[in-house]
């Protein structure tokens, strides 16, 4: 993608908002119910929190060029905040302790789409 005169390319956070939308819409049509969306505490962030049935998806989105990529940008510090993060969530939401959980990814990219990945890794 080029400038245009008078425009700028997309901002990273522009770009990761986008790329979480699309990710919520493919929670949505798979009959989750978002709970939160960029969920932030002082140790982490979480993208998208999303239930269905007793289930409960702490899902992190990463927006890149290819699925390969966009994988490979998931690092283990990146994920034990959010497993922090989840655990403050869950502090705060007592109601859902009966709740399985999982720690899932949705990869985004502009040729492939959205991919999601359940249980994509362990905290």
């Amino acid at each position: 993608m080029t400038a245009q005169k008078g425009r700028s390319l997309p901002s990273s956070y522009a770009t990761g908002v986008a790329a979480e939308c699309r990710a919520r819409g493919l929670l949505e049509a798979k009959n989750y119910r978002i709970l939160a969306q960029r969920y932030k505490t002082k140790g982490g962030e979480i993208d998208l929190v999303a239930k269905r049935g007793d289930h409960l998806a702490f899902v992190e989105v990463k927006g890149r060029k290819t699925h390969e990529e966009a994988a490979w940008a998931i690092l283990p510090r990146q994920q034990a905040r959010i497993a922090v993060a989840a655990e403050v969530f869950l502090g705060e939401h007592s109601e859902l302790a009966y709740c399985s959980a999982s720690f899932d990814v949705i990869l985004v990219t502009p040729n492939r789409g959205c991919s999601h990945i359940e249980q994509a890794f362990l905290a």
